[in-house]
């Protein structure tokens, strides 16, 4: 006959549940003489087997019972761990007479749970770190002392630890290094910092974790939830302050009042960008030359200063302007930023005396986004003075012809020869 045959034939249904419980748990909660100090607590997990017997068959009046067995329920008592509140096991066929032995095995049984084997009180025989082991599986049965056979079916307890808030935050780094640009605008992300609680995050609050800033305001900020570091200042600069010391905290219970915290060290440096013009400290120079020197002779160097550091206070030298720009040059020396000015044509002091340049210095890598701050060059005026050389006396002529009478006297003129001096304005000898 078919079972679906069998439910139509059913006369009358009918349900009986009934538990079936290894051993009777009662638990007993003592008082703890100091009453201000801090429980660490765990969550028992008593098994309970439920069997329940409902007819699934009725063949011509004949019931047909099918057992069926339920998994866990678990009832939730929290244990304090330092020896103030027990757990006790007791089963029906414990007379008092000390007949029966209660044995305890599984996780921790024996070191960090121990039973009474007279009485079936079970307790916390140390302090238990739930980051250390969460969750405990003891079994607990009775036995008969005279026969050593159980009286009853082992029973099985899932201990949870539950966790309290004894873990502050602690950051992936004790110092953290970063560097954010120079000038930036308010909001620029620097770094990201990380702080973990080992505590249960599935747990209340005592593993979330909120951030804030302790030292290096009104500059710097802090995300409350991501731990990113961000300016909190515009145009910050490198030249007037390089160096930041951000102090960061971490604190759980979401940052409420009695939560842990931990603080970490964040040193943020502002990297240069080419945000200044090259400056001379002085509007004029003046160098000397003697006439007739060498083509390239080197008359002297002249620097303009630029705040800026590396590539961005390079510099390129050149004569913009003056009566001397086909006489001299000026070459940029790359080790030391400074302008060189060489003699390129020969210079004659009867000629020109003194001449006058322009001069621009002017930055090689210029940032098109700090251009609005004005052109970034300096121009400066540079005097030259040529100086006359002590030269011989020249004669008017190269070549003189005088003929004399054979019979001149002795004493008489017979010629005339001029020289004049080049450094005495042409003055004759």
């Amino acid at each position: 006959m078919s079972w679906k045959h069998c439910v139509l034939r059913n006369i009358y249904i009918y349900i009986l549940f009934y538990f079936k419980c290894s051993l009777l748990y009662k638990y007993v909660f003592k008082n703890f003489e100091n009453k201000t100090k801090m429980f660490n607590l765990s969550t028992v997990k008593i098994k309970i087997t439920i069997a329940i017997i409902v007819p699934v068959m009725s063949c011509r009046d004949k019931l047909i019972f099918a057992k069926i067995i339920f998994s866990v329920i678990t009832m939730h008592i929290f244990i304090e761990l330092f020896f103030s509140t027990s757990l006790k096991l007791h089963t029906d066929q414990d007379k008092g007479d000390g007949n029966l032995k209660y044995i305890l095995t599984g996780d921790g049984a024996g070191s960090l749970f121990v039973i009474d084997e007279n009485t079936g009180d079970i307790h916390a025989a140390k302090k238990l770190d739930r980051e250390e082991k969460s969750l405990y599986v003891l079994r607990a049965k009775a036995i008969d002392r005279k026969t050593g056979r159980q009286v009853e079916p082992e029973s099985e307890f899932i201990i949870k630890i539950h966790d309290i808030n004894d873990n502050e935050p602690k950051f992936t780094k004790d110092l953290y290094t970063a560097s954010v640009p120079e000038m930036s605008g308010v909001g620029t992300s620097v770094i990201q910092v990380t702080a973990t609680d080992a505590d249960d995050a599935n747990y209340g609050n005592s593993a979330k974790v909120v951030y804030s800033i302790l030292q290096g305001q009104p500059y710097f900020s802090v995300d409350p939830e991501s731990g990113i570091i961000k300016t909190a200042l515009p145009d910050m600069s490198r030249e007037n302050r390089e160096q930041y010391q951000v102090v960061i905290q971490a604190k759980d219970m979401g940052g409420q009042m009695g939560g842990l915290s931990g603080t970490t060290t964040v040193n943020i440096t502002l990297t240069d960008v080419n945000n200044n013009p090259p400056r001379f400290p002085q509007s004029t120079y003046q160098f000397y030359s003697p006439e007739s020197v060498p083509l390239g002779t080197h008359l002297g160097r002249i620097k303009a200063n630029d705040p800026d550091v590396g590539e961005n206070a390079e510099m390129e030298y050149s004569i913009a302007e003056g009566d001397g720009a086909d006489m001299f040059d000026v070459v940029t020396d790359k080790d030391t930023q400074e302008g060189i000015i060489t003699v390129k044509q020969n210079l004659d002091y009867e000629n020109k005396m003194l001449y006058t340049l322009k001069v621009d210095a002017s930055n090689t890598h210029p940032d098109p986004r700090f251009l609005y701050l004005g052109p970034f060059k300096d121009t400066a005026v540079v005097k030259i003075s040529v100086e006359d050389m002590d030269e011989p006396p020249v004669f008017s002529k190269i070549f003189y012809l005088i003929e004399v009478d054979e019979d001149v006297k002795e004493g008489s003129i017979i010629g005339q020869v001029t020289a004049y001096d080049p450094d005495a304005m042409n003055n004759l000898i």
